[in-house]
């Protein structure tokens, strides 16, 4: 499983108690399933439930959260798309040890592609692919913001 790795690297990246002390981070893999098909190929995907407990955590739960949402927005965007999912997409507990502390534990359902071909002289290769992007859902809006009524100009780098 590859997203479980990346997650922590990016907790400890954007989250500093974390990167002081990254044995305060424990991650499990639960209810872990395999979703294939019978066909031409072994490729499947894996589902499972990743539970992250943060221990001692001395914050607010907003400095855990803005990270993780930033991370599923770019590696597990569909539970944010989904209408259904989203509501239920981070669940979190917390285990309030003092006034200044608390265990959070956080739990959300992730997925992974994962692309199987044969290796030359026999056996497979396993791929983990990245989720495929997404569509530009802006567009264009044909609006423009004029401060005071007049355009702002571009900065020129002169």
């Amino acid at each position: 499983m590859k997203k479980p790795a990346e997650l922590r690297k990016h907790l400890q990246q954007w989250v500093p108690d974390l990167d002081r002390n990254p044995d305060k981070l424990h991650m499990f893999v639960n209810k872990g399933r395999v979703s294939a098909q019978h066909g031409g190929n072994l490729s499947f995907e894996q589902h499972y439930q990743l539970e992250i407990i943060v221990t001692d955590f001395g914050e607010s739960l907003d400095v855990l959260n803005v990270p993780l949402l930033i991370w599923i927005s770019e590696h597990q965007a569909d539970i944010l798309l989904n209408p259904d999912a989203k509501t239920k997409a981070v669940e979190f507990e917390a285990e309030i040890i003092d006034a200044s502390k608390a265990d959070i534990r956080i739990t959300l359902e992730l997925s992974e592609r994962v692309i199987v071909q044969p290796a030359a002289g026999g056996g497979y290769t396993c791929a983990h692919v990245d989720e495929p992007p997404l569509p530009d859902l802006t567009g264009p809006t044909g609006w423009a913001i004029y401060p005071n009524g007049d355009p702002v100009a571009e900065d020129d780098g002169g």
